[in-house]
């Protein structure tokens, strides 16, 4: 496309892209917006090398030319975009990029494959963060997805409301808080688990985590609980359950542990968990849970569905901009630059998402009484280069406020874990 547009000239015209999603997963809710912190430092380092060239050249993907403009490519146009942990709905114009034609269109699979999988992990990461109701989560689904992906869903899943992540890298990279427990591969490389928990106990501390289901619960429990009284202690900072009836075993592990002495060791859960398993455990003694395949897999993370879009392309004399949008039988696209807000009712709650298209965001007046609005957007790239707003994006802790903000937005029915329609939806004023 970049190679035509660049012989037709139509490459340096003025245009807009957005990136929405006709719909949300099937019975979801709400999305969470993830990975624009990702996406920017991506940008900045989107580049064409020598490597990247040669390759191009040597099989005749593009002409002399776009050679030559792809060797000087710098991104140099504007993005608007819900900040990271906003809320979203069907048709909520997620990201905006305004640039030539040329710039804009290349940047397509960059922005689609970074937000569609962060995005997708941080929704249902919030759900189990719902489900959990308050006990902690630690993101353990590094095994089951790309290596870099993992890295990426740690984060996420953190941005979402986990507590911690086992990836050392995502906690090095991202400053993220790591935890974990051994696998039972430690406890059967030892002549049995009394050995193999005192030397996890030795090493890492008595308030380390043993799993104890490698050969039969009790039995783990006792060896747990023995190797830590030797060590002067009255049982091991938590165990861990990974598998079986992990309600009834975790009730039969608290009673075991308090007549052994053991009441302040922690019960740990995991085992292919996802928002359903969490909300049936909220009746039994677990106090924090380990979360992986259900989380970073499609399964329990259904991509978000975003698409990028071309909505309006400015006059070649005038480079005013004019709406474009396809036709095509239920893939229709609303065409024009829209500025999202969202409305807000006298008692801070949400009532609805509100677009109005126009070059540039409209004044506040144009937004309807009867309450208050706020915008949705904000200008993360300028010219080219990142705002302030660029690093409130990629700063976590932000993140999570403002996803509890906006959850708090929503009445309980858009916070339950039964399928049902989008709270929301984005609509043309």
């Amino acid at each position: 496309m970049l190679d035509a547009a660049l012989a037709s000239g139509v490459a340096t015209d003025r245009a807009v892209f957005e990136v929405f999603a006709r719909g949300l997963p099937p019975g979801r809710r709400f999305g969470v917006v993830a990975g624009l912190g990702r996406l920017i430092e991506a940008l900045e380092e989107f580049r064409f090398g020598s490597p990247e060239l040669e390759w191009l050249a040597e099989n005749k993907v593009v002409s002399s030319p776009t050679l030559e403009w792809l060797a000087a490519y710098r991104f140099s146009g504007n993005v608007d975009a819900y900040l990271e942990g906003e809320t979203y709905f069907p048709n909520s114009p997620v990201l905006t990029v305004e640039a030539s034609f040329g710039e804009a269109v290349l940047l397509e699979t960059l922005v689609l494959s970074i937000l569609n999988f962060d995005t997708a992990i941080a929704s249902a990461a919030a759900r189990m963060v719902l489900a959990a109701g308050g006990r902690t989560l630690v993101e353990m689904g590094s095994r089951r997805v790309h290596e870099r992906a993992a890295v990426a869903a740690a984060r996420a899943a953190v941005l979402a409301g986990f507590d911690s992540t086992s990836n050392l890298e995502a906690g090095r990279r991202y400053d993220l808080r790591t935890a974990g427990t051994a696998a039972h591969a430690f406890t059967l490389a030892h002549r049995d688990e009394k050995t193999a928990f005192g030397a996890q106990l030795d090493a890492l501390g008595l308030s380390t985590t043993l799993l104890v289901d490698t050969y039969q619960v009790q039995a783990g429990i006792e060896a747990a609980v023995a190797a830590a009284r030797e060590r002067g202690a009255s049982g091991p900072g938590a165990i861990r359950i990974d598998s079986g009836d992990l309600a009834e075993l975790a009730r039969e592990a608290r009673q075991q542990l308090d007549r052994l002495g053991a009441t302040e060791t922690k019960i740990v859960a995991s085992s292919d968990l996802d928002e359903w398993a969490l909300a049936s455990l909220a009746d039994a003694p677990v106090d924090s849970y380990g979360v992986g395949t259900r989380l970073v897999t499609g399964s329990g993370a259904p991509t978000a569905g975003f698409i990028y879009k071309l909505v309006a392309v400015g006059d070649g004399a005038t480079g005013e901009l004019r709406p474009v949008a396809k036709a095509s039988e239920q893939k229709a696209t609303q065409g024009g630059r829209k500025w999202a807000w969202r409305l807000l009712d006298a008692k801070r709650a949400a009532t609805g998402e509100l677009l109005l298209r126009g070059a540039e965001p409209p004044s506040a007046d144009l937004v309807p009484n009867g309450g208050s609005a706020r915008p949705l957007q904000r200008r993360v790239i300028d010219g080219g280069r990142p705002t302030p707003e660029a690093d409130a994006s990629t700063d976590l802790v932000a993140g999570r406020r403002r996803l509890e903000r906006a959850l708090g937005e929503l009445d309980e029915g858009a916070l339950r874990l039964d399928p049902g329609e989008p709270a929301l939806t984005a609509r043309l004023g």
